[in-house]
C-alpha cells in the first residue's frame, strides 16, 4: 500500500457507516475489465474496488501460469477427467443435487470423486440428463486436502485476507474452494458467508452471474420476509407474494470466460449458473474494508436469533449464552470467536510492525510474509479497522453479558496495545 492509497483510506473510514459501501449502483450494469497485469497494482484494485465495493472482471492473463489452467484442461477447453482422476481420484467430495429443493437449499451429500466423475461423463453422453438429476461437486476444500499440488497462487489484490489467516492459524478450516459442474448446474440465490468478498476463477468453462448490490435484497422477500431460492422465478412477479419486487433494480450481469477471475463485493447477494461444463476456484475473504460489514451481519444475526427464542428469555438462566451457541451453529462463529479472530490478525501485524521479519518468515508463505509484501501502511491501516470494530466489540451490551474472562488478553488491554502500536508506527 502506498501513501497516496492509506491516505485514501484512511479519508474514506473516517466517516465511514454500513451502508458507505456496496449500496452503489453500477450506471447501466457496466462492469470494469481489467486487461492488463503489468498496468494494474495493488494499490488500483483497493482504491477502486475494495473500498468502494464494487465489482470487476480480471481477465485470462491473470491465471495463465496456474497449475490447474495448464493441466485440469484438455487441449479443446473441457474438463481433463483423466489428469483429475489420477490426481484425486481416491477423493470424498461433496456434491449437491440442483435438481432438488430441500429447506431452501440444495440437498448434499459425499461422493468418491471417481465416482463423481463417472456420474459427469455419463451425464455428458445422455445430453446432460441422468435419473440422479444435476450434481454439482461444491465447496471441496481441495487445497487443504492437497497442499501439494500446483493448483493456483491468490494473486496479491486477494492476500489481504483475515478469514483464512485466522482459520489457518486455529488449524480448523478454510474457506477455499473447488467447484466443478456440468453444463446446467447453479448456485441457487445467497450472499457469501459473514458477507464475506470473494473471487471466483473459471479455470474452464463459462459461468453467467446474477449480482444484487448490498440492500438490492431488501426488495426480493416475500410478504413473509423470506429471500426467494431462485431470483428468476416467475412468482417474483407476483405482487401478493413478493410486494416489493417491483421496486428492486435489474441485477448486474457477468459473463465470465474460461480462465478469468470475478471478484463479488461484500454482502451482494448472487446466483450463477454454469453456461459449459466448468471447474472453479472460490476464495471468501475479509479484510479491514469490510470487516464492519462483518460485523453489522453478526448483529443481525443474532438480533434475529434472539427475536427467535425471546419466548423463553425468562425461563433460561443463561439465555444470551444460548442465543451465542445458536447464532455459532447456524453462522459459524460467535461474539467471543470474533474477539479472537480479531485479536489474531491484530497481533501478527503488531508483531511485523515491531519486530520486523526474520529471513526464514520472510522466505515462506506465511501471514507475516504476506503483511510484509502489502507493506507496513497496509499493516497500520489493518489495526486502525480492528481498532474501531473491537471499540465496538467492546461496547456492545450482548458481549458485556457474556463471561470475558477467557479472553485473553482483554478487549482493553488489546485495545491499548493497538493503538500504542499504531502511534509508534506513525511516528
Amino acid at each position: 500500500m502506498d501513501r497516496a492509497t492509506f491516505a485514501c483510506s484512511t479519508a474514506f473510514f473516517r466517516d465511514y457507516n454500513s451502508s458507505s459501501q456496496g449500496a452503489f449502483c453500477l450506471p447501466g450494469g457496466h462492469v470494469d475489465f481489467i486487461e492488463k497485469v503489468e498496468s494494474f497494482t495493488y494499490s488500483d484494485f483497493f482504491r477502486d474496488y475494495l473500498i468502494p465495493n464494487h465489482p470487476c472482471i480480471f481477465s485470462a492473463k491473470f491465471t495463465e501460469d496456474w497449475g490447474s489452467r495448464r493441466n485440469w484442461v484438455t487441449w479443446d477447453g473441457k474438463p481433463n477427467f483423466d489428469y483429475l482422476l489420477q490426481k484425486f481420484g481416491e477423493a470424498v467430495v461433496p456434491v449437491t443435487n440442483c435438481d432438488v429443493k430441500e429447506y431452501n437449499s440444495n440437498p448434499k451429500e459425499q461422493l468418491p470423486f471417481k465416482e463423481y466423475i463417472k456420474y459427469w461423463k455419463d451425464y455428458i453422453k445422455n445430453d446432460y440428463k441422468s435419473s440422479r438429476g444435476c450434481l454439482y461437486l461444491k465447496d471441496w476444500h481441495l487445497s487443504r486436502a492437497f497442499p501439494e499440488q500446483d493448483v493456483y497462487t491468490t494473486p496479491v489484490y486477494f492476500s489481504s485476507d483475515w478469514l483464512n489467516e485466522y482459520w489457518d492459524a486455529i488449524a480448523v478450516d478454510d474457506y477455499r474452494f473447488v467447484y466443478m459442474g456440468p453444463k446446467g448446474s447453479w448456485t441457487p440465490f445467497h450472499a457469501d458467508v459473514f458477507r464475506s468478498y470473494s473471487w471466483s476463477a473459471n479455470i474452464c468453462g463459462r459461468k453467467k452471474w446474477l449480482l444484487y448490490p448490498a440492500g438490492q435484497e431488501e426488495y426480493l422477500k416475500d410478504r413473509h420476509g423470506n429471500l426467494p431460492f431462485d431470483v428468476t422465478a416467475p412468482s417474483l412477479q407476483d405482487r401478493r407474494i413478493y410486494p416489493r419486487y417491483n421496486q428492486s433494480q435489474p441485477p448486474v450481469e457477468i459473463v465470465q470466460e474460461a480462465g478469468e477471475i470475478v471478484f463479488i463485493p461484500s454482502g451482494w447477494h448472487h446466483q450463477v449458473y454454469n453456461l459449459e461444463d466448468t471447474i472453479s476456484i472460490n476464495h471468501n475473504w475479509v479484510n479491514g474494508c469490510n470487516v464492519a460489514i462483518m460485523w453489522c451481519f453478526l448483529q443481525d444475526e443474532l438480533a434475529a436469533v434472539q427475536r427467535e427464542i425471546n419466548e423463553w428469555k425468562d425461563p433460561i438462566d443463561d439465555w444470551h449464552l444460548q442465543c451465542q451457541l445458536i447464532m455459532k451453529s447456524c453462522t459459524g462463529i460467535d461474539y467471543k470467536e470474533f474477539y479472537n479472530f480479531l485479536k489474531v490478525i491484530a497481533e501478527n501485524r503488531i508483531s511485523v510492525l515491531e519486530k520486523g521479519l526474520d529471513d526464514e518468515a520472510s522466505a515462506k508463505n506465511t501471514p507475516k510474509a504476506a503483511i510484509s509484501t502489502l507493506g507496513m501502511l497496509h499493516a497500520v491501516f489493518d489495526l486502525k479497522r480492528t481498532v474501531k470494530v473491537l471499540t465496538s466489540l467492546s461496547a456492545n451490551e450482548d458481549f458485556k453479558k457474556l463471561d470475558l474472562t477467557s479472553l485473553s488478553p482483554p478487549p482493553e488491554a488489546l485495545l491499548h496495545h493497538l493503538k500504542a502500536a499504531i502511534d509508534t508506527a506513525l511516528l
